[in-house]
């Protein structure tokens, strides 16, 4: 009877502990904020035509550390080969980098503007690129984990100008 009873034991916690097989997405927020950044930079690749500078506003990211940030500017920096600076609309615009004739800046602006952390190890990002008045796209994004590695799963552009 003992060994029965050890054998289902057994049993249950191996389904257990094969069931948790997930990720805690916040330990990898850099590697998922430079995913939806990226498909940002996919969107509208016009807006990226002679670009002097790609700014992230990481202002409002939440629960990152400076190393994450590193590992953000060091990707697109890598990724782009301009400069990749971390800043919001209104620093770049005393830094002189905002044309206010043409208003538009001599890069672009990337912004992620919401989080929402989902089951599954699912995470929906919404932001913007902006490179002037009439040139911006703000789209929502899926990343996911699978296959031992973060993706984005769906890309959808919500507005243009």
């Amino acid at each position: 009877m003992k060994l029965k009873y050890f054998s289902f034991l057994f049993i249950i916690v191996g389904l257990l502990c094969a069931c948790n097989n997930s990720v805690e997405p916040k330990e990898h927020l850099g590697e998922i904020y430079s995913i939806a950044l990226d498909a940002l930079m996919d969107q509208s690749e016009a807006l990226n035509r002679g670009m002097e500078f790609i700014a992230i506003d990481m202002s409002n990211f939440k629960d990152i550390d400076e190393s994450d940030k590193e590992e953000i500017l060091s990707y697109f920096k890598e990724k782009y080969k301009v400069d990749i600076l971390d800043a919001t609309f209104e620093q770049l615009k005393e830094k002189g980098l905002y044309n206010s004739d043409t208003m538009a800046l001599n890069g672009v602006l990337l912004e992620i503007q919401k989080v929402d952390f989902k089951f599954n190890n699912e995470i929906v990002l919404e932001g913007s690129k902006y490179h002037s008045s009439l040139g911006a796209v703000r789209i929502k994004c899926k990343v996911h984990y699978k296959d031992s590695k973060w993706k984005a799963k769906e890309v959808k552009m919500t507005w243009i100008s």
